[in-house]
């Protein structure tokens, strides 16, 4: 019985050192990690966050950059530095979720290794055609597509990745064939696209927007559940296709062994930010919608993004390139 209350008087006071380090936080200069490079999209929110939290608390807050493996180096550093609240980070969907099914073994497992805190941002995909399609919306795609079986053909960048998948998933749901041609960045498939010599793609509403409004390409619709705030008139792929939804996010996450009360407190910190009224309309211009959460919230989403792609990605064979 003694070692019992030993052991319950230990467990009491480690959860009191927890909660206190939680009160506290920050105590001294914190990490805010960015697995990809200085400029990127993540870096632009891991920087509004940071830069807000340093004005805050007083304490600061420094962006670190380690870009390579589609973000898993980053993500990896994450997941292996101490669990104190001196380091977290961002990242997205393919080191936190979609590459547990695109690659045979990662050097972290995304649910144990890590701990979600808040998803931060949401991005549409903006599923555009090239002048050349004849087609302006995506009930006439999918005509086109049904009468021509293998004739058309849709650009995306990197395997496994939103504009990869949606297009998959496209195609499953509406019975129809279009041949996938990878490229190397967003840059040269709308180049391709341009051309005439590619007919559909989905990408980041930011890198296309330019091209929409030129007119040099058609707007089709957005891959996000609703409609997005600055392109109001252009459908989400849902109104056709209720199953077909999908984002581009940015989340943040700590090392796995973080106390629960110091990841709810990092959370707090990280949504009162991204619910400032001049974040989100600074966030928006670039196509952002702020969507802060809790740690359990978070977690949840992920599981949902998991079992939302497994069946796209399994019925197509898409492994990591």
């Amino acid at each position: 019985m003694q070692f019992h209350i030993h052991r319950a008087a230990a467990c009491a006071a480690v959860f009191i050192a927890a909660a206190a380090a939680a009160q506290e936080w920050p105590t001294r200069t914190t990490s805010v990690v960015n697995p990809f490079a200085a400029g990127t999209t993540t870096d632009t929110v891991a920087r509004v966050v940071a830069d807000r939290l340093e004005k805050k608390s007083g304490k600061p807050f420094i962006v670190e950059s380690k870009p390579g493996a589609g973000g898993m180096i980053g993500t990896a550093h994450i997941a292996r530095s101490p669990a104190d609240g001196s380091v977290f980070g961002v990242s997205i969907a393919g080191p936190l979720v979609h590459n547990k099914l695109l690659y045979k073994s990662m050097s972290y497992d995304p649910a144990k290794d890590l701990t979600p805190l808040t998803l931060g941002v949401r991005q549409p995909c903006l599923l555009v055609g090239s002048k050349s399609l004849g087609a302006s919306t995506v009930p006439e795609l999918v005509a086109l597509l049904k009468r021509n079986p293998g004739k058309y053909n849709y650009a995306y960048v990197g395997n496994g990745s939103l504009g990869h998948l949606v297009m998959a998933m496209l195609a499953m749901k509406s019975g129809t064939e279009i041949t996938p041609i990878t490229y190397p960045g967003a840059g040269q498939a709308l180049t391709s696209m341009i051309a005439g010599d590619v007919h559909v793609a989905c990408l980041p509403a930011q890198g296309v927007i330019g091209q929409v409004r030129a007119g040099t390409l058609v707007p089709l619709a957005v891959s996000t559940a609703e409609r997005a705030s600055l392109l109001p008139n252009v459908p989400a792929l849902r109104e056709f296709y209720p199953d077909i939804v999908g984002s581009a996010w940015i989340g943040f996450v700590a090392p796995g062994k973080t106390p629960s009360a110091l990841a709810e407190r990092i959370s707090a910190e990280i949504g009162a930010v991204l619910r400032d009224p001049e974040v989100v309309a600074q966030l928006r211009q670039q196509f952002m919608e702020a969507a802060p959460g809790t740690p359990a919230q978070f977690a949840a989403f992920m599981n949902e993004e998991l079992e939302r792609w497994k069946p796209v990605i399994e019925r197509n064979n898409i492994k990591a390139e």
